[in-house]
């Protein structure tokens, strides 16, 4: 929200010029946003908890989002249309997708994973999601998906995407480019964990550097992705020295 308020801000010279008080086009959509929040309330004992705050939290983006439409209209509306929208990105994934992305995230960082022992050339041994090393076994637990930091990765890119990029296909480039990142991230992080924890320490992987030393692994991930953002900036600055 907070990161919405600013880029509201940014624009808001080119949001009051457009201004226009349009009840017709926002109330339909305020309206909604209620009644959904209204659903929400009826169904909160046949939801479980992440499913119901996902229908809440979207219901309030809805409402948000017609508020403005209402008070400001559909021209200012559609020049603040990234930063009302990038609220999206504060409703809960529901559980059955966030257990698809989960998945997603636990094989790719898996394969990322088996890939980096490969060319470390330490001896292994693989079964499925578990690496068996001389001395310790490590498994690519659901819980070692890295979803809340492919998340971040991800809006991050997104955010990037807005302020440096012109094509919104690139943009989606980067954001795949993105979760790919991630997963390759979350890999360096499982193999550097492995063979602290074979060579120097098993206790390691029942550590605080286990638990809770991603932000160092997140920096890698952000470092990885500048160099893409870059040959894409460079990319739209060469077609349009052509045109």
């Amino acid at each position: 929200p907070l990161v919405s308020l600013y880029l509201l801000f940014l624009k808001q010279k080119q949001i009051s010029e457009r201004a226009r008080y349009s009840p017709i086009a926002g109330l339909p959509v305020v309206i909604s946003g209620g009644a959904l929040f209204f659903v929400a309330w009826l169904s909160q004992s046949s939801l479980d908890l992440n499913n119901h705050a996902a229908v809440t939290a979207l219901s309030v983006v809805i409402f948000i989002n017609g508020s403005f439409i209402l008070l400001y209209g559909p021209q200012a509306y559609r020049t603040a249309l990234f930063p009302l929208l990038f609220l999206m990105f504060t409703i809960p994934l529901p559980t059955d997708l966030m257990d698809c992305f989960i998945t997603f995230l636990q094989k790719g960082s898996t394969e990322f994973t088996n890939l980096l022992f490969m060319v470390s050339g330490v001896p292994y041994i693989r079964e499925g999601f578990v690496f068996q090393l001389s001395n310790v076994s490590v498994e690519v637990a659901r819980q070692c998906s890295g979803i809340r930091s492919a998340m971040a990765i991800f809006i991050t890119a997104i955010l990037a995407g807005y302020f440096f990029l012109r094509s919104n296909w690139k943009i989606f480039i980067l954001a795949a480019c993105a979760v790919l990142i991630a997963m390759f991230k979350n890999g360096i992080r499982i193999i550097t964990l492995s063979l602290l924890g074979n060579y120097v320490d098993p206790r390691i992987l029942q550590s605080d550097l286990h638990r809770e030393g991603g932000i160092p692994f997140f920096v890698v991930a952000l470092i990885l992705l500048a160099p893409i953002l870059f040959f894409l900036m460079r990319s739209e600055k060469k077609k349009m020295n052509r045109e």
